[in-house]
């Protein structure tokens, strides 16, 4: 998750010449640019999945607990990475991942231009309803384990995302590699609630001490981010007016670095949203407030020449600045009172669509379910699951 400037793994790559100023600056600008159109645009979509009443997409909100234990597993995961980049051939690893982040990102950029696309369709486009249902038990005690409902719209979707997956597949084009790391990143800001802030202040307070500790203490964050041939990370390269498409000096940013920041503005929108008074004051001081530690953390790199996690400045300038806004007006009880969880209605819970990389709501949905009013027997013979 976090952010390096430098060259890309392969042969030779400690021969090439150093980046231009320009080449640099283009490519600096261009991550910042692609970092905030996620957090923008994924912002704007949480507040349609949290409020809409039509909205049959349940998101998966993130719970103290959740947030407490996350920089664990992250850590986890990291290490394991590592050490299976160290000990077995990273040529079969990266094909194995290839494999699994091809599929995936196609289902996320699906996801993703799904409400563009429908704006080309012609009205008289004959879209039939389909749905993908896998059941286990029978009787009373049979359980939904996969419940995908979509239309023949979402089939031409699919199909378009289908080319670009096959595109990376084969080229790993760093074209193809941000197509999928924007949609993974705008599939998490959309689908991925805090239910407060303090929620929130856990996990970026986390997440802050293991981007420290994986990118200052070892060579562990910056190993991987190298090694990893999977859409996690955006890239530009720094020689694209040198080379043009072929060019393979990249700058990276680590998606986490993106969705982490970026689900706490969406946070914050949602709370704008709920205080009623037609601004979006927290919305904006923490999109500000982004930039400006995505910025600090560019400066730094290119200032020292070294690989730096941007939690280090992207988490006090996000939880800073509007705290601070919070304490000029007079609003910091209503900030940490807010619970987003409230705003969602208690609709059937069922994922529709393609899946997404915001991962599975099962739990989510299991624990609503004990709150529904209908047995789950009449649920099921509803015809919409039939």
């Amino acid at each position: 998750n976090g952010s390096a400037a430098g060259a890309a793994p392969g042969a030779g790559a400690a021969a090439r010449p150093p980046a231009t100023p320009e080449g640099m600056a283009l490519a600096y600008g261009s991550l910042v640019l692609m970092a905030l159109l996620p957090i923008f645009f994924g912002a704007l979509r949480s507040v349609s999945c949290a409020k809409s009443k039509n909205s049959s997409e349940m998101p998966e909100t993130i719970t103290s607990r959740d947030a407490a234990r996350f920089p664990i597993v992250a850590s986890c995961t990291l290490l394991g990475l590592y050490l299976f980049f160290k000990i077995f051939s990273q040529e079969y690893i990266n094909l194995l991942l290839s494999m699994y982040f091809f599929v995936l990102g196609i289902l996320a950029l699906s996801h993703t231009i799904s409400p563009m696309m429908n704006r080309f369709f012609p009205a008289n486009f004959p879209n039939k309803q389909y749905q993908l249902l896998f059941t286990q038990g029978s009787g009373e005690s049979k359980e939904e384990i996969v419940n995908y409902e979509f239309d023949t719209k979402d089939l031409v979707c699919l199909a378009l995302s289908s080319v670009v997956g096959v595109w990376y597949l084969l080229r790993k084009h760093w074209i193809a590699n941000n197509l999928f790391g924007l949609a993974f990143s705008l599939n998490g800001v959309e689908l991925l609630h805090l239910n407060n802030v303090s929620t929130g202040c856990i996990l970026l307070g986390g997440l802050f001490i293991y981007d420290v500790f994986w990118v200052f203490g070892t060579n562990v964050m910056v190993t991987v981010a190298k090694s990893f041939e999977a859409p996690i990370k955006l890239v530009f390269p720094q020689d694209l007016l040198e080379k043009g498409l072929d060019a393979d000096n990249f700058a990276m940013l680590g998606l986490g670095d993106i969705v982490i920041p970026g689900i706490f503005i969406a946070l914050l929108l949602r709370f704008d949203i709920s205080l009623k008074k037609n601004t979006h004051t927290y919305f904006y001081t923490s999109f500000v407030a982004y930039i400006f530690g995505l910025g600090l953390t560019i400066f730094i790199m290119h200032i020292f020449k070294h690989a730096q996690p941007a939690l280090l400045y992207l988490v006090p300038a996000c939880i800073g600045f509007p705290l601070l806004v919070a304490l000029a007006k007079g609003e910091v009880t209503e900030m940490f009172s807010y619970e987003s969880s409230a705003e969602i209605l208690p609709h059937t819970p069922r994922l529709t669509h393609f899946p997404t990389v915001s991962g599975s709501p099962a739990s989510l949905a299991d624990s609503m379910q004990q709150k529904l009013s209908c047995p789950r027997r009449r649920r099921q013979q509803s015809p919409s699951a039939m």
